[in-house]
This record gives C-alpha cells, structure tokens and sequence, in this order.
C-alpha cells in the first residue's frame, strides 16, 4: 500500500512534511509506503538529513506549488505539475492508495471534483472531522466547510456517508445519526432541517435517531452527527479554540480534552468522492502530518471508498 503526502503543503513545509513521513513510515513499520511529492530542490535535503530513516520513503518531483491565498480552481487548472495535481494524478491512476495534504483546502477540493471526482449519485462531496466522546472513542461530523448552504437531500446523503464512515473506519456496528438543531423535537428548526429530518427519518441504510442539540456533541447521543458546512465549521473551530484556551491557561490537563488537539486525527477526510483524500490543518505539525498519513493507510484499508460507492450504486 502506498500513502502520498504534499511535501509542499502546509505553513511549515516541506520541514514538517518530510518530519511527519518519518514518524509515519516508523509507526506503519512496513504496513505502506509513504511517497512524498515536492520540488527536489526543497525536499532531498531534508530527505538526506534524516539518513538511513528516510530510506522507506518514495520521493515524486513536482515542479509547482499552489500557495494558500491562490484561487484554488484556477491554480489548479494553470499549475498541473504542482505537488497537489501531481498527488491527485497518481490517486486517480491507482498508483498510491490515499492522498494527504495540508496545504489549500480549495485547491483539495477543485483537485477531488476534477481528477477522482463525486460518487455518481452523490450530490456534494463533505468534509468530515472527528468528535471525542466522554466515554472514550471518537464520533465524526459532517459536513465541516464544503457546503456552507446546503439542500435537505445533501444532508440526508451526509447522514448515509457518516455512517459508513463510522462502521468501517471507527469500528462502530451501528452508528447512531443525529441532525444538529436547536431543539430534540420533530418540529423544530428551520424549513430545511423540519424537511432534512422527514429524509433521515425514513432513510433505511441509516440508524437515525433524530435531532441532537449542541450539548450532546461529546456524549452518546451520536456517532454520527449532521449539519451544513457553516454550522459545522464553526463547531470545530470553537472546539479548537477551547484546546487552545486550556493550553494557554494551564488549568486543565485531563486525556479527554487532549483529544480536542488537531494533531490527534491529523486531518479530515473528503467523503463522497471514488478515492481517499484527506486535507489536514494549515499549522500542521510533523505529529500532525504523521496522524494524517495514517488514517490515510486506516481509510485505504478499510475500504471505505468502495463501500460508499456500493452503497450510493444501489
């Protein structure tokens, strides 16, 4: 199995990339590959530093870099040899199992729809991130910034990819879905989510158990919980801020809160497109970039592209 990683991705690439190949190819000890792709130039010396424990890496050159503040379809159109072109070509011609960058979150996007592309039948790919639950594991929910406005059928499908998502990568038998809305009640919310809810409700390939509230997004209400890129977004980031905050402060040190720490997962993975992309945190460190690369090999291996293609086929 082979994992690529954008060696040019991220505010501290390619130093952290290269880092946090290391540190992954050590933990999966054998179990895959990770190929780095990046310019030669930036990326070999850091390869050579590392000596004999860089020798498990692949190493790919591309020529070009999309910055952070690029207009991601354009970029991506205009520079076909850059590190995330390059990634996404080799995702799509089967050549690595997973792609992984932290680099820009649009150019990831443009670079999904225009190489691997949606599952048919999948309306908008989502982007999901993981949840830390009181009693241990993690639950995941999406959408968290693709789809700032959304239509009630492309939350019923964020329902289905969640859940998949869940039993095969989390492990969870049978996840419980939850639609995130201001009150537990059928009734409430707004038009979109009283009609979301009516989808979910009957949808037979999901466990839903109907709506959740923002205080039971760390409990066992949900494995699996479901709102619009804008709710979701902003979800998160709070979620990070209260890390950071506790970091800050030095008040509070307890292993369920460390889970709030991004580095934990690494990344989030784009569900609903025929490969396994995952786009990681900007800040990226080298533990980050490692906990990227190996969900990239739990994705890959779990199969779970091909689930969600099955799935959405029938």
């Amino acid at each position: 199995m082979k994992i690529a990683l954008d060696a040019m991705g991220g505010d501290f690439a390619p130093q952290a990339a290269v880092d946090g190949a290391v540190l992954a190819a050590q933990k999966l000890a054998g179990k895959a590959q990770v190929v780095l792709i990046g310019q030669e130039e930036a990326v070999r010396p850091l390869l050579q530093q590392h000596g004999a424990a860089a020798d498990s890496l692949a190493f790919v050159p591309a020529t070009q870099v999309i910055a952070m503040g690029e207009h991601p379809a354009k970029a991506y159109q205009q520079k076909q040899d850059s590190s995330i072109a390059v990634g996404y070509r080799m995702l799509h011609s089967g050549e690595v199992d997973a792609f992984c960058s932290a680099g820009s979150t649009g150019a990831m996007l443009v670079g999904a729809m225009f190489s691997v592309k949606a599952v048919p039948g999948v309306l908008r790919p989502a982007i999901a991130n993981f949840v830390p639950k009181l009693h241990g594991g993690y639950g995941i929910f999406l959408d968290v910034g693709a789809n700032a406005e959304c239509k009630p059928e492309m939350l019923e499908q964020f329902g289905e990819l969640g859940s998949l998502y869940a039993q095969y990568v989390l492990g969870i038998a049978t996840p419980k879905v939850g639609l995130m809305n201001l009150g537990e009640e059928e009734g409430k919310g707004t038009a979109l989510l009283q009609a979301a809810h009516q989808l979910l409700k009957v949808n037979p390939h999901i466990h839903f158990i109907g709506n959740i509230e923002g205080r039971d997004l760390f409990n066992d209400k949900a494995d699996v919980v479901v709102c619009d890129g804008y709710t979701g977004n902003v979800m998160l980031k709070m979620a990070e801020s209260i890390y950071d905050i506790l970091v800050e402060r030095h008040t509070i040190v307890d292993p369920f809160f460390e889970k709030f720490n991004y580095e934990a997962a690494g990344g989030s993975p784009i569900l609903g497109i025929n490969d396994n992309a995952i786009i990681g945190h900007g800040v990226s460190t080298p533990t980050a970039i490692c906990s990227m690369l190996v969900q990239g090999y739990q994705m890959a291996e779990s199969g779970i592209s091909d689930q969600i293609k099955a799935t959405f086929k029938s």
